[in-house]
């Protein structure tokens, strides 16, 4: 019979790379420590799918009592740029974390890389090749077909360490010589064939300038920045389990101390989603999009600016969780992430978003009422706050219909409905526009007997509409977001078809003139509140001025996505 005691003293693991760290630590292995590291590539912004990897391993390390490095493998100078380093830092910091002095970059570490390709070349276990790309996988041989050795394969361990440093000299054209490891060509794992170690690239890097001709690939760099680094667990997404042989390879066979272990799990996907920085690059080249940082895109700046919270990703990547299959995550679980954060610190605030003017006939002349509006239910600490009511309001165009039939529990002639916060009032006509046939004006009456939204007599009305005074309205630009893909699967297309087919021309709908409570003239570009009815919305980071704000919607208040699908007959 096991002991309560012991059992209780060991922490229950809450996936399988925490039960194998766990195990590590108790067993001493790799001296006990826990050090991992986020390494992007700066070659774009970071998205949804990047910050699980940041939670799993900043996370992992706070949970244990470990540290997580931040390290750039900018080993590739022709897509990377100071921009995205600089966009990277700023996302991880946004997301809650911190590398503190533990700031790498692959281009640190270059002469090192450099120096065990020479003691490989030593070792017999890499040469110097004259294959052009195309011949280079032509020799790899297929699926079905073990790979011929290059013709270049035997030379011998002088002959190699001339050429290397001819290379490393800048003596030879771009593309006419790699480096490759000597491995074993009839591997099953086409990684294993002789990989390229080293590229000719003449192009300057943004931290060594012209220092370098060649560059290490990122297969070859990547286990030993680690080691370098003292990382005890090199936690990668699956795309990288076949890597892992060679990743082995190239750190058992370098005079290295440290000996990472490389573990694998499943990368966040989302439907309506397309994650590859390939095909967010070109949305920005192709201004599909207005940058990376459009709040239709998944990257963290456009969820930052669409008003998502740090720790909304956060929640998600929680309850995702980490597994060891690859599968797809509903974007509503994304969106719901954010309603439970916000719904319990958002700042309420009217708005109409498509006015049409109220005008209540026997309101007394010039006066001006201050009534009280709830700042959030769910904060009861949050408070009230004064909204101005008059004679002339703004109510949603929606929320009138001169011809309502009856399952329509909003304003219509000889309809009565409350007014959130206000009276009760009754329709007792409305005005058109005499050119077009449009509802220009809505006329009513009020019953001043049900202030607060309550009737002494106990008469019920089965509608509650918001509004805004239309003498302190802030008139404001509001744009609402929806899925920047209409398809939930937007990469899943017939071959020869582009995933742009699958765009969504609804993703962004511009209201000009939107009536705002006064209050959010002044909101903080960032600051996020819940329009009521409406969903959650955000003060543009980015585009909004002092008195001149520009809300984006962040989220509705329930999936409305889903019921329009089933209404189209969707799954």
């Amino acid at each position: 019979m096991s002991d309560p005691a012991a059992s209780a003293s060991v922490p229950e693991a809450a996936h399988f790379i925490e039960e194998r760290i766990l195990a590590d630590r108790a067993s001493g292995k790799h001296g006990g420590r826990l050090n991992t590291r986020f390494p992007p590539e700066p070659n774009g912004y970071l998205h949804i799918g990047h910050a699980k990897a940041i939670c799993v391993n900043f996370g992992l390390a706070l949970r244990h009592g470990g540290v997580c490095n931040l390290r750039f493998d900018d080993t590739n100078p022709t897509t990377e740029e100071v921009e995205y380093v600089e966009s990277i830092q700023k996302d991880v910091r946004w997301l809650g974390f911190d590398w503190g002095e533990r700031l790498f970059y692959a281009s640190g570490f270059f002469e090192q890389i450099y120096g065990f390709a020479e003691e490989l070349v030593t070792k017999g276990l890499a040469y110097v090749c004259d294959l052009n790309g195309d011949d280079v996988s032509r020799y790899r041989g297929s699926l079905t077909a073990p790979g011929k050795d290059s013709p270049f394969r035997s030379r011998t361990v002088a002959e190699n360490l001339d050429l290397l440093r001819r290379m490393r000299a800048g003596e030879f054209e771009e593309g006419s010589r790699t480096l490759r490891a000597k491995i074993d060509m009839a591997s099953p794992n086409f990684n294993m064939r002789d990989p390229v170690l080293y590229r000719i690239l003449k192009k300057p890097h943004h931290r060594t300038g012209s220092a370098w001709s060649i560059y290490p690939t990122y297969d070859y760099a990547h286990p030993i920045c680690d080691a370098l680094e003292g990382i005890t667990h090199s936690l990668c997404t699956l795309e990288f389990e076949n890597h892992r042989p060679l990743y082995n390879w190239v750190r058992d066979n370098v005079s290295v101390a440290a000996k990472p272990e490389q573990i694998e799990f499943a990368r966040l996907n989302l439907t309506y989603t397309v994650l590859s920085k390939r095909k967010l690059l070109r949305l920005v080249q192709e201004k599909r999009v207005s940058g990376w940082d459009d709040p239709r895109m998944p990257t963290i700046s456009g969820l930052r600016r669409r008003g998502y919270t740090p720790e909304a990703i956060r929640t998600l990547c929680e309850r995702v969780g980490v597994a060891k299959f690859n599968s797809t995550v509903e974007v509503v679980q994304l969106e719901n992430a954010l309603r439970d954060d916000l719904n319990k610190r958002a700042p309420r605030a009217m708005a109409v978003l498509r006015p049409l003017e109220l005008v209540i006939e026997n309101w007394p002349a010039g006066k001006v009422e201050e009534l009280d509006a709830v700042n959030n239910p769910e904060d009861p600490s949050a408070g009230t706050r004064k909204v101005a009511f008059g004679a002339r309001l703004f109510i949603e165009r929606e929320d009138f219909r001169a011809d309502p039939p009856k399952d329509f529990f909003r304003l219509g002639p000889g309809r009565e409905v409350r007014l959130r916060y206000a009276y009760f009032v009754t329709c007792t006509g409305f005005d058109t526009d005499p050119a077009t046939g449009e509802v220009i004006r809505v006329r009513c009456t009020y019953d001043p007997a049900t202030k607060g939204g309550d009737s002494p007599d106990g008469r019920k009305v089965k509608g509650t509409i918001h509004w805004v005074s239309a003498e302190h309205a802030q008139r404001a630009q509001v744009r609402l977001y929806d899925h920047l893909f209409a398809a939930e699967f937007p990469e899943d297309v017939p071959e020869g078809t582009d995933f742009m087919v699958n765009l969504n021309p609804r993703s962004l709908e511009v209201l000009a003139d939107a009536a705002l409570e006064p209050m959010l003239g002044t909101a903080a570009p960032g600051s996020r509140w819940q329009f009521e009815r409406h969903g959650y919305f955000c003060a543009d980071e980015k585009d909004s001025r002092p008195g001149a704000p520009i809300f984006n919607r962040a989220v509705s208040l329930k999936d409305t996505w889903a019921k329009v699908e089933k209404r189209k007959g969707g799954k």
